[in-house]
């Protein structure tokens, strides 16, 4: 059965996007403060947050690969068409002019897996890519991704498998820790070791650093395959 190992890296999008109403709405918790410095660290807060809800956001990269093969694909919103190969030839890049371009695009190649590996993938990414696909219209070839929780197919999250499904809550010995802790504690190179992270994405767009986006996105899914072959073996019982 074809698994697809992906992640995805998201900017957020003006505030000058979003009208009066909207601006209101969204920034109710500052502006409720009284104090002037409070408002605005409290904004400064929520504008960091505008990344993680596909209302405030868009994709500007996806990445992908085969989780037996290791051959993929970087969807990645770049000014400039550029399409090449990572140094192993395993892995394509592929410039897009939009992100209704860039989701088109990996929703043509999902059609062809069967199944799904993510870390957080329940939680953020697919939510993410359905509602973005579906605010442009983009039609979604896999709709069954946030079936049933409790089984590993069509989707295997690995913050969930690592967590037991949360069966220990936040202090217990299942506890939750990110892919960056996890990654350190298999022995597996970290997606953070050349210095970026996911906080990073709205400068780096801003700078025109689309590259370096994919290949981060990239050094995320390289390492959730990576920690899955691991969980496969020791941890899951799937022979």
């Amino acid at each position: 059965m074809a698994k697809l190992v992906f992640d995805i890296e998201t900017s957020a999008l003006p505030v000058e996007q979003f009208d009066s109403a909207q601006q209101e709405y969204l920034f109710r918790e500052a502006e409720n403060l009284a104090d002037e410095t409070a408002r605005e660290i409290k904004r400064g807060d929520i504008r960091k947050q505008f990344n993680l809800w596909p209302f405030t956001a868009q994709v500007v990269c996806i990445a992908m690969v085969n989780a037996e093969s290791s051959r993929g694909k970087v969807l990645f919103l770049a000014d400039d068409a550029d399409e090449n190969e990572d140094e192993s030839g395993a892995v394509q890049f592929i410039a897009c002019a939009d992100e209704g371009d860039l989701l088109g695009q990996f929703w043509d190649l999902a059609k062809h897996y069967d199944s799904i590996v993510t870390f957080n993938g329940r939680g953020f990414d697919v939510p993410f890519i359905y509602l973005r696909s579906a605010l442009l219209n983009v039609p979604v070839s896999q709709k069954n991704w946030l079936g049933y929780r409790f089984q590993v197919d069509p989707h295997c999250d690995l913050m969930e498998q690592l967590t037991f499904y949360n069966v220990s809550g936040r202090d217990g010995a299942a506890r939750r820790f990110n892919l960056d802790f996890y990654c350190k504690a298999f022995g597996i190179e970290s997606p953070k070791a050349h210095g970026v992270s996911g906080l990073d994405m709205n400068q780096m767009m801003a700078e025109g650093r689309h590259r370096e986006i994919a290949e981060y996105c990239l050094r995320d899914v390289h390492a959730t395959t990576l920690l899955y072959k691991i969980w496969r073996e020791r941890l899951s019982g799937i022979k």
